[in-house]
């Protein structure tokens, strides 16, 4: 009998055949940048917990003890009723490691990019988005009805020509990922500060990939490139160097005022579980007190390059930092690349269209400070095989 979701066993096998389907798999993360897959124990070289927090003890013994007081969840949204001590002390905690004056959490990074562009931003205003801007920066400026204009970070004479031409009512937000997620390469902070002062714009700025990595105080690029001043609104992620859950947005008392009234993504959401709270407060003192955690994964990445490049791999040259991207072009060649990395050992993610552009499939290596020198050692031997 004729189902109205046949289509979709046809759209897979579409997906299937051009190398695009996606698969769900079981992964177990263990520490030390390792993991376990199919009952085997590799190194895992595809996550984000750039700072190896996800299972430090402290965390998990911070975690507990509010277990113990508060259970496993909030119960309500934060405005309803969520909104425990535990949640209070952590946005207070981020605004002072920010440096900053308050904060507000968001249940995911992703509901933090989508909630504060929609809050900021409406029909009758007009957002200029970085290409290579994360899904969810790019969902939140769908979704806020804004007339939206692409932009290319490497080519900010096109974006200053497009804010020329676009002088329209309304307010102007540049949206940017300050690190992008897929290539690794920083967003030029600075010029695109100068140009929101020059057009009056709002710079939003997402740090997801930043937090806990860059800066002397561990702030982000914001902080690297000594604009944290002059920029609008930064959001961030407590689930990747924090190694927790959650979203948030730092700034004035009346930006975080606003999205505690507008955010639908926040309004609407239950609180994250207060012991995640604790765990997340506990990794910011250890980010502050523990700067030699991302200063050793600097170093380690930058070897790893220089590594690649005597191998003659070839990788991004403006990208820096843990994430290091390898094209390979074809979404055939990425998979099979994983594959046969998977056999030697290592988990590293494929990564195709539509998360990047046609004609860019890559594998995305990202290093964690619990990987050591003999590790990336044997995994540029093992990519010598497969490139």
């Amino acid at each position: 009998m004729h189902s109205p979701l046949d289509w979709i066993d046809d759209e897979l096998a579409a997906l299937e055949r051009e190398g695009l389907r996606r698969q769900r798999r079981e992964v177990t993360s263990l520490i030390d940048g390792r993991c376990r897959i199919d009952g085997r124990e590799i190194l895992n070289f595809s996550a984000n917990d750039y700072l190896n927090l996800a299972h430090d003890p402290r965390l998990i013994e911070a975690a507990r003890a509010v277990l113990d007081q508060a259970g496993t969840g909030a119960s309500a949204s934060a405005l309803i009723s969520g909104r425990t001590p535990w949640h209070v002390a952590l946005e207070d905690r981020l605004a002072r490691f920010e440096g900053q004056q308050a904060a507000v959490l968001f249940p995911t990074g992703f509901a933090a990019n989508v909630g504060t562009i929609c809050a900021l931003a409406g029909s009758d205003d007009t957002i200029f988005s970085d290409r290579l801007n994360h899904a969810s920066l790019i969902d939140g400026c769908r979704l806020s009805r804004a007339r939206v204009h692409i932009f290319r970070h490497d080519d900010l004479g096109g974006l200053e020509d497009k804010l020329k031409n676009n002088r329209a009512t309304g307010r102007r937000l540049i949206v940017t990922d300050s690190v992008f997620s897929m290539d690794g390469d920083l967003a030029p902070l600075s010029e695109l500060c100068a140009l929101t002062e020059r057009f009056d714009a709002m710079l939003i700025v997402d740090e997801a990939h930043a937090t806990g990595v860059f800066g002397d105080g561990g702030r982000g690029v914001a902080q690297l490139q000594g604009v944290e001043h002059r920029v609008t609104v930064r959001t961030g992620t407590l689930s990747k160097a924090v190694g927790t859950l959650g979203g948030f947005v730092t700034g004035p008392p009346a930006v975080v005022n606003w999205l505690w009234n507008k955010a639908r993504t926040q309004m609407f959401s239950t609180a994250l579980p207060p012991a995640l709270c604790a765990a997340a407060t506990a990794a910011i003192d250890i980010i502050e007190a523990e700067p030699a955690r991302r200063n050793d994964l600097l170093r380690l990445a930058a070897t790893f390059r220089q590594q690649l490049t005597a191998a003659g791999i070839e990788t991004l040259q403006d990208a820096t930092g843990p994430i290091v991207p390898i094209l390979l072009k074809t979404p055939d060649r990425a998979l099979r690349g994983a594959r046969q990395l998977e056999q030697e050992g290592f988990l590293v993610a494929a990564i195709r269209p539509p998360t990047v552009p046609q004609g860019t499939s890559r594998l995305r290596i990202t290093l964690c400070s619990g990987h050591q020198l003999q590790d990336v050692e044997r995994l540029v031997a093992a990519l010598k095989t497969v490139i």
